[in-house]
């Protein structure tokens, strides 16, 4: 009977142990199983939509870091031109119309800003030719077009980069797309591969949440583009009228000077 018990007890104590080994095994299988702290991070917040939006998001990703970039480029430079063009403008025709055009250049050449470098640039020109006895009916005329040529310089560096901000608001939707349409194609192919082992909606669900993924990417990253793309334009189209309008102003003071000592 003694020996009875023990072997009662051991099968005891050994169905004990392998139901503690199972127990083990079973906390190391989960934990195993378990995502790592790395893993967690990656697939996390936007970093996560990233890596699961697919190839095209990389694309997207370098455009936006473009557009950043040109928008605070822009805004800095922009920010550094504004000056009271009004009040430059007045104090430069108040000199020329006493005859006093040494202090009219040094006032513009003084200020900052395109309409302040235009305006230097064609005083300068009429101090030159002034000093030189040039024929008083062509002065106007070099003026004149030396304010246009720098003109178109102006312009061009107040547009710079801007071309890369209009890229940007047409091809990142589009590449989005481009991403979209791909995801549903792997879709459609995923569907098909398991038809009949698992429900459809379940199947196409997670590729299509993927797909759409670059659609929304896209638009994040053209949307501000646009925006900023029309705003500093808006910006531009109005230093290019102080430009034009101070230069109009500037000439009518000239023929002005021009017409009184061509009659003395």
């Amino acid at each position: 009977m003694t020996n009875g018990i023990d072997s009662a007890l051991a099968a005891t104590d050994g169905a004990a142990n392998a139901s503690q080994n199972l127990a083990e095994t079973a906390a190391q299988t989960a934990a195993a199983s378990e995502p790592s702290a790395l893993y967690e991070m990656l697939h996390s917040g936007a970093l996560g939509l990233l890596l699961d939006g697919g190839f095209f998001m990389w694309p997207i990703l370098i455009l936006g870091i473009l557009a950043l970039g040109v928008i605070i480029e822009r805004w800095r430079s922009l920010k550094m031109l504004k000056t009271n063009a009004d009040h430059l403008r007045q104090s430069v025709i108040d000199h020329l119309s006493r005859d006093q055009v040494e202090e009219a250049l040094k006032t513009a050449d003084e200020s900052q800003g395109p309409v302040a470098a235009v305006l230097a640039t064609g005083l300068r020109k009429y101090v030159v030719l002034k000093r030189l006895n040039y024929d008083q009916g062509r002065i106007e005329e070099q003026v004149t077009q030396s304010m246009e040529n720098y003109g178109v310089h102006i312009v061009a560096a107040l547009e710079r980069h801007l071309p890369v901000l209009a890229i940007v608001s047409s091809v990142a939707p589009m590449i989005g797309f481009l991403g979209t349409v791909q995801g549903m194609i792997v879709s459609f192919r995923n569907i098909v591969a398991t038809m009949g082992e698992v429900n459809i909606v379940e199947a196409a669900a997670s590729g299509i949440e993927t797909a759409l993924l670059t659609t929304c990417f896209g638009l994040i990253v053209g949307i501000p583009a646009f925006i900023a793309f029309n705003y500093y334009t808006s910006v531009i189209n109005r230093f290019v009228l102080d430009v034009e309008e101070s230069a109009t102003e500037l000439m009518e003071v000239v023929t002005l000077q021009v017409t009184l000592d061509s009659q003395a």
